[in-house]
């Protein structure tokens, strides 16, 4: 799997367009809601290169079922392109002294995720139309929070709702989905909600939950503000189920091969 994961990033890596270097402006920025112009300002993208790609590693603790007394530590990676949207997740946990690693991969609006025990035992393949878009929520999930230069994207279509909250529409091909992302005083954002995101544990079941993110602190990386720690949350019936705490520990833009 991890060998999986390298080529697919090397092969979109090399498909990356590398025209010249453009800055981000003001003028690029002035179409959107106010919230959000605050908040790109806020990050400090604003006269900083267009980010065409990203390169993320993380650490933290998830589990997959509320019923788990105890979360996993994990260590992640992953590369976003955002051009043709592309996006590689490789992630390795532990539990009870068992390895399990897991890639998901999004390309050309398909998507899939595969999660393994000792690196042998395969405990869930998941794909299809649910993951397509599920997936396609968490690409955009990534824009907001690790590449928020991106969210000048013409594929994106606002709507404010408050001075504090704007509905974002975000379409890849034929995949649409929506978000609702709330902002504080500062112009930080603080949570992303979304109702096109399906919860799997073994890709043969598929739930629609509302799925939020919200962030706890923002750290300083490579000259940004970006979130530090944040959570991932199903929200259900029952109770949410915060399933992921992730802590962003490196950062890099427009990487290449």
């Amino acid at each position: 799997m991890k060998s999986t994961y390298r080529k697919e990033v090397e092969s979109a890596l090399q498909k990356l367009n590398r025209n010249r270097e453009e800055i981000l402006t003001e003028n690029d920025i002035q179409k959107l809601p106010i919230p959000v112009q605050k908040y790109l300002h806020f990050v400090g993208v604003v006269g900083k290169p267009k980010v065409k790609s990203v390169m993320v590693k993380a650490t933290g603790q998830i589990k997959s079922n509320p019923d788990d007394s105890q979360y996993m530590n994990f260590a992640s990676e992953q590369y976003n392109i955002f051009d043709k949207p592309f996006r590689a997740f490789y992630i390795k946990a532990r539990k009870m002294g068992i390895p399990a690693i897991g890639l998901h991969l999004y390309k050309d609006i398909t998507a899939r995720m595969i999660i393994k025990i000792a690196g042998l035992f395969k405990v869930a393949d998941a794909r299809g139309p649910e993951m397509d878009k599920g997936e396609t929520v968490t690409v955009f999930n990534d824009m907001c929070f690790m590449a928020p230069a991106c969210l000048i994207d013409p594929n994106i279509e606002w709507e404010l709702i408050d001075q504090l909250t704007v509905k974002a529409c975000f379409t890849n091909g034929s995949v649409k989905i929506n978000a609702v992302l709330t902002f504080d005083e500062e112009g930080k954002l603080v949570d992303f909600v979304s109702h096109d995101r399906y919860e799997t544990a073994d890709g043969k079941i598929y739930r629609n939950y509302p799925w939020r993110t919200p962030v706890k602190e923002y750290g300083y990386f490579n000259g940004y503000h970006l979130p530090a720690k944040a959570e991932a949350i199903w929200v259900k019936p029952e109770g949410d189920f915060c399933y992921g705490i992730f802590n962003l520990n490196q950062i890099q833009y427009n990487v290449t091969v």
